[in-house]
């Protein structure tokens, strides 16, 4: 019996022992979860990562984002314009993007800068919305007007290259297959193909359609059309008249165009 409870002894005073030294060894080393203060933030939590002189914050009022290079994130700033230009009555600016500008760049430079220049129109939409709150003028209104090209042209330089591109793969001139039709009323419009689970002699109502000009239509198409020209001549009759009643109030005006 006293062997026995002399073994017990012995064995509890081994692990004793051993938890001992491992409070110690950690007691001798960094704390893995510290509490610090800092400035931004009145608590963090600092733990060691990859090593000991690289260390991640994580507040826990604020939040943590991850490593990156470019510049640092705004807030609400990003929707007004720099304080330099805080009262000015003019900003200067460029002048816009010009086609044959955009077609030196690459698909990944005007994917950047599509979003540059939205990120602009935000900005100016925003200082135009504040100016008519406060019933003034906005500083040079024109800037919007030159983003609004700019992305214009953006969208037609894409579009050349999405075309050039499926003309090269497929040889069709549109993104969606069709033909040009005339309906009843003898119209002419761009039809698209659509894919159907019927062919189109049992289809009802693609028949019902009609892709076709009946012809007592004819004489009205023929009075259209010249309903057309008709209108199209008194409009230029009309501009005629201005201009020829300008110069006549302007006579320098004459002498400019000669």
């Amino acid at each position: 019996m006293a062997a026995t409870s002399a073994g017990r002894v012995l064995t509890l005073c081994r692990q004793f022992q051993n938890a001992f030294r491992i409070s110690t060894s950690l007691a001798a080393q960094p704390s893995a979860l510290t509490l610090t203060k800092s400035q931004s933030y009145p608590y963090r939590l600092t733990y060691p990562l990859l090593s000991s002189n690289w260390h991640c914050h994580v507040g826990l009022v604020g939040q943590c984002r991850p490593l990156h290079t470019t510049i640092s994130r705004r807030g609400l700033e990003e929707f007004f314009d720099i304080p330099e230009n805080w009262g000015e009555a003019t900003v200067k600016s460029g002048a816009p993007w010009t086609a044959k500008q955009l077609r030196t760049k690459s698909n990944e430079d005007l994917h950047k800068l599509w979003y540059v220049l939205l990120k602009e129109k935000n900005m100016l939409l925003t200082i135009e919305q504040e100016s008519k709150r406060q019933r003034i003028q906005m500083p040079s209104p024109e800037r919007l007007k030159k983003i609004e090209r700019s992305m214009k042209r953006l969208d037609t330089v894409v579009k050349e290259r999405e075309d050039a591109l499926r003309l090269l793969q497929t040889g069709q001139e549109r993104a969606r297959p069709g033909a040009w039709r005339k309906d009843v009323f003898g119209r002419v419009y761009w039809y698209r193909f659509r894919e159907h689970a019927l062919p189109w002699y049992m289809n009802k109502r693609y028949k019902r359609k009609r892709f076709y000009t009946p012809l007592f239509v004819t004489p009205h198409i023929r009075l259209r059309l010249e309903k057309h020209l008709r209108a199209k001549t008194r409009l230029q009759n009309k501009e005629r008249e201005k201009q020829t009643a300008l110069q006549e109030k302007f006579p320098q005006m004459k002498a400019q165009s000669s």
